[in-house]
């Protein structure tokens, strides 16, 4: 199978392109996120979200939930960064069926299809 003729399948999955068609994102936001480091950017998101509450998380296990929230932001950025699913859980070093139940247990394509 030559390159031409793979079926690209995560081609127009762009978390950047679906933010900004839902107008929840802009160039000049993008840019400020650029800035941030990675834990900034989880601190702020935390914080913004705990504001909302009263500071009152009790009852989130945020810390034994980190490796989830990780894990489904990372699939998310490796379905939007390759050009097929295969291409995706090789770059997580899954196998492909391993990739398509942790997608099905994310949910990722509806989140995608939204």
């Amino acid at each position: 199978m030559t390159v031409q003729s793979k079926k690209i399948t995560t081609k127009f999955k762009s978390i950047i392109k679906k933010l900004k068609d839902q107008n929840r994102i802009d160039d000049r936001t993008l840019v400020y996120i650029n800035n941030l480091t990675l834990e900034d950017l989880l601190a702020v998101k935390f914080e913004l979200a705990a504001n909302h509450i009263n500071n009152r998380l009790y009852g989130f296990d945020i810390w034994r939930a980190m490796p989830h929230i990780v894990k489904e932001a990372t699939l998310k950025f490796a379905i939007s960064t390759t050009k097929s699913k295969k291409d995706a859980s090789r770059f997580l070093g899954l196998t492909y069926l391993e990739f398509l139940n942790i997608c099905k247990k994310y949910e990722i394509d509806d989140f995608f299809n939204q």
